[in-house]
């Protein structure tokens, strides 16, 4: 197996062979997940606003994770991560609005924050490794 790219902490880990190896993909793919599932039944009036937003910000977590595991560079790395960040917040918003219109009666509030949590972890942990 192959050596962590981003600088070594002192213990040999081993590089995940593609971005679905990440545990921090496959929570924030959940979340998109259940964003598809959670926004079938919002008003049709919503297809083109609140619906749409709501779906693209989701997915845009997954695939910034997604696009940057495949950078060479940290800093390039990190830019990638810090967009999903910012996604993730858009999202927080998004079910607060959809939760205050009573569109989604169980938003997925509880995975958002699992992805938050997970997306930080990773974030801090390349942060901190040697560049």
């Amino acid at each position: 197996m192959q050596k962590e790219e981003c600088g070594r902490s002192g213990m040999p880990r081993t590089m995940a062979k593609s971005f679905e190896d990440l545990f921090v993909w496959q929570k924030a793919h959940q979340f998109v997940l259940a964003v598809y599932r959670a926004t079938t039944s919002f008003p049709k009036e919503e297809r083109y606003g609140l619906t749409s937003q709501f779906r693209r910000a989701a997915v845009s977590v997954a695939a910034n994770i997604a696009e940057g595991f495949r950078k060479r560079g940290c800093l390039d790395k990190l830019r990638f991560l810090n967009i999903a960040q910012g996604s993730v917040e858009e999202c927080r918003y998004y079910l607060i609005l959809s939760k205050d219109l009573g569109y989604a009666p169980t938003p997925p509030q509880v995975l958002l924050e699992e992805v938050s949590k997970t997306l930080q972890a990773y974030y801090m942990a390349i942060e901190a490794s040697p560049h």
